[in-house]
């Protein structure tokens, strides 16, 4: 595995340390995350995740920058998104402001030359800062690649960006480096740890899946899903997590259109534990259904499901009522 001495990445040292910082932050890794970061570092290759929105897909960039404690430097791409957006503009105006205070001390730098030849060898003595590293904005992609210690550079949604632009990219995570031709190759001092992330909005191209480590996130298993929310949310029992993740994992295998991410699960925890709920009941689902399904569609969907799907949550957990507000004896 490659070491960086002076880098922020020395505590990536083994996949199993990986978890454990990785938990530090509040994120609930798997062995198959775990390994893909651990690789893209020994192996200085990006990480192109893949899978359905709000599986953790960004948290695992931003739960990685804060356990290293290393700044993160987000590209939201997005259809439109060109070169000059994505790496560098120069600063147009403070340029116009260098132009006016270079005519105003034209004659001081001229001085005495008493010729045209005279005063252009005193001009070409000049140097010039017009297009100069001080008048340089970096956007994202040069940030990321200015970071004395590294850096997580997230690159959200490629796959809305256009295909040229996923080109342009390939170049650039090829080499860690960016030209700018009026003033050269400027290579990254600690290459950044890249990840992409795509919901499949558009096929990425070939040559970009070659150049990445793939890594596809689904949808937790149920004891997954309970240490996210048992992380993410104080004070909920043990009774009301099993209930309220095996009603989430139910909703998602039904046929909807919008299956409910880990945030509205942990959203939903939030609002049980908010209306001081210690099980769940079918009034309770009902009345914040909508905190878990975004459409009203699914919400039709799932109502005629609920009493069914609250007593299979409530399973043999002590406490579950049902709607008649006895407990559910089967």
């Amino acid at each position: 595995m490659a070491k960086d001495v002076t880098s922020g990445y020395e505590p990536l040292t083994s996949i199993e340390a990986i978890t454990a910082g990785l938990g530090t932050a509040g994120y609930i890794s798997t062995a198959q995350i775990s390994t893909a970061v651990y690789l893209a570092h020994g192996l200085r290759k990006p990480i192109l995740i893949e899978g359905p929105a709000g599986v953790g897909k960004t948290d695992l960039a931003a739960s990685l920058g804060r356990w290293l404690d290393l700044p993160i430097i987000r590209l939201q791409c997005y259809e439109g998104l060109d070169e000059g957006k994505a790496l560098y503009e120069w600063k147009y105006g403070k340029q116009l402001l260098y132009t006016q205070i270079l005519k105003e001390k034209l004659n001081e730098l001229i001085g005495e030359a008493d010729n045209l030849s005279k005063s252009l060898g005193k001009l070409a003595d000049f140097e010039d800062l017009f297009f100069s590293p001080q008048f340089l904005e970096a956007r994202p992609l040069l940030h990321a690649m200015q970071q004395d210690s590294g850096s997580i550079l997230l690159i959200d949604e490629i796959d809305k960006s256009d295909e040229a632009f996923e080109a342009f990219l390939l170049e650039v995570l090829s080499d860690y480096q960016v030209s700018v031709p009026e003033i050269g190759t400027i290579r990254a001092k600690v290459p950044p740890i890249v990840i992409l992330t795509s919901n499949n909005v558009r096929e990425l191209g070939d040559a970009l899946k070659r150049r990445c480590l793939h890594l596809h996130i689904g949808f937790p298993d149920h004891v997954r899903e309970q240490k996210i929310v048992r992380a993410r949310v104080d004070g909920i029992s043990d009774t009301l997590l099993n209930q309220l993740v095996r009603f989430v994992q139910s909703v998602r295998e039904a046929d909807i259109k919008k299956r409910p991410s880990i945030a509205e699960t942990v959203d939903w925890a939030r609002t049980l534990l908010l209306l001081h709920s210690s099980s769940l009941d079918e009034q309770f689902v009902r009345d914040t259904l909508n905190v878990l399904l975004k459409h009203e569609s699914d919400i039709a969907a799932i109502s005629p499901q609920i009493p069914k799907m609250v007593r299979e949550a409530i399973g043999t957990d002590s406490g579950g009522r049902t709607a008649s507000g006895y407990p559910d004896i089967g």
